[in-house]
């Protein structure tokens, strides 16, 4: 009996050091030699300040800058509150929140049908991407607010616009954040 409970417990010492102390600090080593940016939350800088993740979505309520989806984390965007609002369909709140974001993108631009991903939120809560469609959907607010012609913004989209991956996986899309760091990189040089 003493010697299965001191086999036991060496085990218990010895798992407990190899998993819980050792393959962490092998894995967190090679994840910031071999993908530094990406172990570190591919954070942006400008002029030396960390101004957003390039993965988490920004909460955007300027005209002049082109919005993000809908979120339900939180307060937006609060990574500690990741997820949807998983309210059914039928659910009044849901029903309210859709029928006043698509008033106020109707208000924006009454000509265009309004892309789906404006009005709805991602399941995480945080996309920072929109779709290409969105992103043209408010080209005339920013061009208006910015002074700008809509096709210099219709170009600055196109730019950031990102397709498929390897030409077959995920849709088109447009991080907001690098959209509007570019244009306000845009406006800067003007």
């Amino acid at each position: 009996m003493k010697k299965n409970l001191i086999t036991a417990l060496l085990m218990t010492i010895a798992t407990t050091i190899l998993l819980g102390i050792l393959y962490p600090l092998v894995i967190t080593a090679l994840a910031q030699v071999l993908f530094r940016d990406k172990a570190n939350g591919q954070i942006l800088h400008r002029n030396g300040e960390a101004i957003g993740s390039r993965i988490i979505g920004q909460p955007f309520t300027s005209a002049k800058y082109f919005h993000s989806r809908p979120s339900a984390a939180g307060n937006g965007y609060d990574a500690a509150n990741s997820g949807g609002t998983n309210f059914a369909p039928t659910n009044q709140k849901l029903i309210d929140r859709i029928q006043a974001d698509t008033r106020n993108l109707h208000e924006e631009n009454p000509a265009e049908p309004i892309p789906v991903d404006l009005i709805t939120t991602s399941a995480s809560g945080l996309d920072p991407e929109i779709s290409p469609a969105s992103a043209e959907f408010q080209v005339p607010r920013v061009a208006r607010e910015r002074g700008i012609s809509e096709s210099v913004l219709r170009d600055l989209v196109q730019k950031n616009t990102r397709q498929r991956d390897l030409g077959l996986l995920g849709e088109p899309r447009v991080n907001v954040l690098e959209l509007n760091l570019s244009l306000d990189d845009m406006a800067a040089k003007r």
